[in-house]
């Protein structure tokens, strides 16, 4: 496949989104730059991480604001290679094979390169053995094997997770981490969202900690682990239950943004 553009580094530049009237993404500007490795997404519960990713897809708009990628305004994003996993992955009833192949066929991909393509997707997530089962038939966490089977078969150059392992145990997200480190390894570039501070430890090379809409640090990996400046991170590294604190605890300058809204 002809990887045309790179869609990165993504720009985001005062960049609003709303629920009905209410902001959940507020005056955001960040670029996320073209370093290689794990980007991983920090915060709380409700902070905006899932909207944040979404945002960096391209698949929900901005309200107000620009996203672009590469250095482009380009919202179909049809010359940029990247790929989405959900949370919880979506399949068709098809097999896990008949899945791949769906999305291959749709990029254009010849048959005889696609049974080359599919065999080595499913080798890699731990999935040959299940490439005629039908794919609602796997296990929650086979199933989002096979949701990264189908991204890392599309050769994307950018590769957006939002929580991979969430409510899996602690053998299968053992499993889609390899696979993560496997695809890293192979080029991709990963931005994943998560609240597992454990997994962003081991994985992350580049750390965004997002709270109430706004990125409150970014920063390289080892450093935002080692000496968090916001206050709220530092709050959250000590495990505080961030959603339900005030204000006030904080005593923010009152010459900074305001985030009770």
């Amino acid at each position: 496949m002809n990887s045309g553009n790179k869609p990165y580094p993504i720009v985001l530049d005062k960049v609003w989104f709303h629920a009905r009237t209410k902001p959940l993404i507020k005056d955001l500007s960040t670029t996320i730059a073209a370093e290689d490795g794990l980007t991983v997404i920090l915060g709380p519960n409700g902070a905006g991480k899932s909207l944040l990713l979404r945002l960096c897809h391209g698949i929900l708009p901005a309200h107000e604001g620009q996203v672009t990628w590469g250095g482009a305004d380009d919202p179909g994003l049809k010359e940029h290679r990247q790929a989405m996993v959900f949370q919880r992955p979506v399949h068709l009833r098809r097999s896990a094979a008949g899945n791949i192949d769906f999305a291959l066929k749709l990029h254009g991909m010849p048959k005889a390169k696609r049974v080359m393509r599919i065999e080595a997707a499913l080798e890699l997530t731990g999935l040959s053995r299940y490439q005629a089962t039908p794919a609602r038939l796997l296990s929650f966490g086979e199933q989002q094997r096979l949701a990264l089977a189908r991204a890392w078969a599309l050769d994307p150059d950018l590769l957006l997770l939002d929580e991979p392992t969430a409510n899996l145990d602690p053998a299968a997200q053992r499993l889609i981490e390899e696979v993560l480190l496997k695809m890293i390894a192979d080029g991709t570039r990963v931005l994943m969202s998560s609240h597992d501070l454990n997994q962003a430890r081991r994985l992350a090379n580049h750390v965004i900690f997002i709270y109430r809409g706004r990125i409150k640090e970014q920063s390289a990996a080892g450093k935002f682990f080692d000496e968090p400046e916001n206050d709220l991170a530092q709050a959250f590294m000590r495990g505080e239950l961030l959603w339900w604190r005030r204000k006030a605890v904080f005593a923010p300058d009152p010459e900074k943004e305001n985030d009770t809204f």
